[in-house]
C-alpha cells in the first residue's frame, strides 16, 4: 500500500502476521481474519491486497463481512462505502478507516502491526481485582457482546491464576454451578452473563441460591447507559428484574466508587449467605481505572462467633439434661458444624436424625445417625421422630417436607432470628451461630448427669429391620431396567465414601433419600427451590472446588445424579465438562417420562397426561460429546459398569434404565 494513507507511525517497528494463503481470497471479495488477536477486512481488488480496520466508525459494523461493490467496500449493518484498498469514504465525507502495512510473499499475505499499547486499566479490573481480594475464585459463564469488558478483566486475572472461569452453554447452568460452589464450600462464587436474555437466564438459578442461603454474585452486562430507558435492543430493567432475589444489587456508573462497590457485593453474599449482583453498563467497563485502589476484607469483616442469650442458653440445658428421648435434628444452616453436633449427640446418646436437605451431613454408619426425616425420609428416622420426647433442631427451618414434628418440645437453635419459630411457635428458640451454641451447650452439660438413655443397641436394630425391608424390595421386578431400591444398593457399594455429590428432583430424588446409605460424602441439593435440571450444572461447580488445593475438597471425585428429565434441561453442559476435562460421574436414571409427575397425577385422580419423553441414547450422546457413555439395563452388570465410569480420567455418563416408580 502507499505510504499516504497510513494512519501508522512508518518508523515503528512492525509485528507480522501471516493473514492469507495467495491464492486464498479470490478478486473482488473481502474476509475477516484474526492476526495476533486483531481482527482486520483482507480485500483483494484489483490485484492489490490491503488490511482495513474491520469495525465500521459508525455502528462497529463488521466490513470483514461486507461485499466489494461497484469498487466500493459496503459495510453490511448500513450500506456505508469505503475505498477497499486506502479506506477511505467516497465523494466529501472525510470518513477514513485505518489501512495497515500489507506484503504477498511466497508463502502467503502477511499484515504489519505497530507494537501495541500497554493494557490500560479499567473500571472492570477494579472490580474483579476487589472481588478476588474478597475470595472469589471460580466464575462461570457465557462472554457476549455487552460484557467484553469484565470479560477482558476476568482475562487478566484468570492469567494470574487469581481465577479460574468456566464457558458454560446456558447461563442457566452457571447460576447452578456458583450456587452449588457456595452451598458446599459457604464462599461466593460469580455468575456471568449479557444484557437481556443472558441476565433473565440467570435467575432460576439465583433463586436457588436465595433460597438455600448460599453466597453467590451475578455480574452482568447492560446497555450503554445513555440509552438506558429507550427500549433499546436487550435492554430490560434489571434491578427491576433481580429485585427480591438479590440481598445486594448496583448498577456500576462511571462516577460510582467502584472498589467500594464491589467490595459491598462480596461482603453481602458472603455475611447475609446470598445473592449479590452488579450491573455493568457496556460504555463503563471499558472507562480508565488507572491508580484505583482495589478493595478486601482487611478490617471489613467482624467474627460471626456470636453466643447465645444466657436464658435460652440455660432454658435449653435444663431441657437436654432432663430429656430421656431426646433426637437430634440436623438442617442444612448446620452445614458446617456437623463435628460439633455430633459430639453433643455422641454425649448424649441420643439419635441424630436430618432433614432432607442435610442428607450427608450426619454420615449413615454412625452409630447414631437415623438417616432423613420425611416424605423422602426412613422409617429410622420416623420411628425415633415418634419416640422423642425432646427434639433439639441445629440449622434447619421446618418447612413441610421435613417431617418434623410440631407437638414436640423443641430447642431450636440458629443463626437467623427470622428462621426461628419461622412456621409455628417453638418452646425454646436459641439465637446464636450454631458452632458456638453447641459447644456452649455441651460445656453446661458436662457438668451434669443427663436422664438420655443410650440408644446406639435401638438405632442397630432399626437398621437391621429397614435393611431386611430394602432386601424384600430390591427383589421385586421392575416395569423395565433396574428398581431404584436395588440401584442405590449398588450406588451405595461403589459411590466413593468421599465424593460429592449432587443431586437432582424428583423420583431419582426421593428414592435416593430413602435408599442411598452414606458415608462421608458430601451431598447438594436444590433444597427449597426444587429445580428440575439442577444435578449436572451443580457438579460443574463441585468439580470446580476440587481444583483449589483446599484441604477439605481438594481432588475429591463428583458423582452426580439424576433422571432423564432433568439430565435433559442441561445436557449440553455435559460438553463444558468435557471442553474442561472435568473428572466427573453422571448417573442417569431413564425412565423415559417425567415419572414423579405421572405418579402425581395417578395418586390425584387425574389421567397421566403430557409426562412421557422422547429420550436419545445418553450413552451415545456422551460418547458423541466426547466423553465416556455407558448404558445399563442389568442389574449384574451395575457394579462393574459404575466401578469403570468413576475410575475414568474424565467425563461418564452411566444411564441406567429403570421404571417409574422409587417404591
Amino acid at each position: 500500500m502507499t505510504d499516504d494513507v497510513h494512519t501508522e507511525t512508518d518508523d515503528a517497528e512492525l509485528h507480522w502476521h501471516k493473514a492469507l494463503d495467495r491464492d486464498e481470497l479470490p478478486e473482488g471479495r473481502v474476509e475477516a481474519v484474526s492476526c495476533g488477536g486483531t481482527t482486520v477486512a483482507v480485500t483483494h481488488y484489483d490485484g492489490e491486497y490491503a488490511a482495513i480496520d474491520n469495525s465500521c466508525p459508525h455502528q462497529g459494523g463488521p466490513l470483514g463481512e461486507g461485499s466489494i461493490e461497484n469498487g466500493l467496500l459496503r459495510c453490511p449493518w448500513h450500506g456505508w462505502d469505503f475505498d477497499p484498498l486506502t479506506g477511505e469514504s467516497p465523494g466529501s465525507h472525510d470518513d477514513c478507516q485505518l489501512v495497515y502495512e500489507t506484503e504477498v510473499r511466497e508463502d502467503g499475505v502477511y499484515v504489519g502491526f505497530p507494537p501495541e499499547d500497554p493494557r490500560e486499566r479499567t473500571v472492570s479490573d477494579v472490580v474483579i481485582e476487589t472481588l478476588t481480594n474478597w475470595g472469589l475464585r471460580q466464575v462461570f459463564g457465557i462472554v457476549g457482546h455487552s460484557n467484553l469488558g469484565v470479560a477482558d478483566a476476568m482475562r487478566e486475572a484468570s492469567e494470574r491464576d487469581e481465577l479460574s472461569y468456566y464457558g458454560v452453554r446456558h447461563e442457566g447452568a452457571a447460576a447452578f454451578a456458583a450456587s452449588a460452589y457456595g452451598k458446599l464450600t459457604g464462599r461466593p462464587a460469580a455468575c456471568f452473563g449479557i444484557a437481556g436474555p443472558g441476565a433473565t437466564n440467570l435467575l432460576t438459578g439465583l433463586w436457588d441460591a436465595n433460597a438455600d442461603r448460599s453466597p453467590t454474585i451475578a455480574l452482568t452486562g447492560q446497555v450503554e447507559s445513555q440509552v438506558l430507558g429507550t427500549k433499546n435492543f436487550q435492554e430490560i430493567d434489571q434491578e427491576a428484574a433481580y429485585g427480591d432475589v438479590a440481598a445486594f444489587e448496583q448498577t456500576v456508573l462511571g462516577t460510582s466508587d467502584h472498589a467500594e462497590l464491589a467490595t459491598r457485593a462480596a461482603k453481602t453474599s458472603i455475611l447475609e449467605r446470598g445473592v449479590s449482583h452488579l450491573i455493568f453498563p457496556d460504555e463503563v467497563q471499558t472507562m480508565p481505572a488507572d491508580g484505583a485502589t482495589p478493595g478486601d476484607p482487611e478490617g471489613r469483616l467482624a467474627s460471626r462467633d456470636i453466643a447465645p442469650p444466657e436464658p435460652e442458653l440455660q432454658e435449653a440445658t435444663d431441657l437436654l439434661a432432663d430429656a430421656e428421648r431426646p433426637v437430634v435434628v440436623v438442617g442444612h444452616g448446620a452445614r458446617f458444624e456437623t463435628d460439633a453436633i455430633t459430639d453433643l449427640a455422641e454425649s448424649l446418646g441420643c439419635p441424630m436424625v436430618t432433614t432432607f436437605k442435610a442428607k450427608g451431613q450426619i454420615p449413615d454408619d454412625h452409630p447414631l445417625a437415623g438417616g432423613v426425616l420425611g416424605r423422602s425420609g426412613t422409617p429410622i428416622a420416623s420411628h425415633f421422630m415418634n419416640e422423642a420426647d425432646l427434639l433439639a433442631v441445629f440449622g434447619a427451618s421446618f418447612s413441610d417436607h421435613t417431617g418434623i414434628s410440631e407437638y414436640k418440645p423443641i430447642v431450636h437453635v440458629d443463626f437467623d432470628a427470622m428462621t426461628l419459630g419461622k412456621h409455628h411457635s417453638v418452646d425454646v428458640p436459641v439465637l446464636g451461630e450454631i458452632g458456638v451454641t453447641v459447644e456452649r451447650l455441651r460445656e453446661r452439660l458436662a457438668d451434669r448427669e443427663p436422664d438420655s438413655i443410650d440408644h446406639r443397641e435401638e438405632v442397630a436394630d432399626r437398621w437391621a429391620i429397614w435393611r431386611d425391608e430394602k432386601a424384600t424390595r430390591r427383589s421385586e421386578p421392575a416395569e423395565q431396567g433396574l428398581n431404584y431400591a436395588e440401584a442405590f444398593h449398588v450406588l451405595s457399594d461403589v459411590v466413593p465414601d468421599d465424593a460429592i455429590l449432587p443431586v437432582d428432583v424428583g423420583n431419582n430424588t426421593y428414592a435416593f433419600g430413602r435408599y442411598f446409605e452414606t458415608t462421608n460424602q458430601d451431598v447438594l441439593m436444590s433444597g427449597y427451590m426444587g429445580s428440575i435440571g439442577f444435578a449436572l450444572p451443580a457438579a460443574l461447580g463441585a468439580w470446580a472446588a476440587t481444583q483449589e488445593g483446599d484441604a477439605e475438597f481438594y481432588d475429591r471425585p463428583v458423582v452426580s445424579i439424576s433422571s432423564d428429565g432433568g439430565f435433559g434441561q442441561y445436557m449440553a453442559e455435559f460438553t463444558t465438562a468435557v471442553k474442561y476435562d472435568m473428572d466427573l460421574t453422571h448417573v442417569l436414571f431413564n425412565d423415559d417420562e417425567l415419572g414423579k409427575i405421572s405418579k402425581e397425577q395417578r395418586t390425584g385422580g387425574w389421567p397421566e397426561w403430557q409426562t412421557s419423553l422422547q429420550n436419545p441414547d445418553f450413552a451415545a450422546f456422551a460418547e458423541n460429546c466426547g466423553g465416556y457413555g455407558v448404558r445399563v439395563t442389568e442389574v449384574d452388570t451395575l457394579e462393574s459398569e459404575l466401578d469403570a465410569a468413576v475410575a475414568h480420567d474424565g467425563p461418564a455418563l452411566v444411564e441406567i434404565v429403570t421404571d417409574s416408580d422409587p417404591v
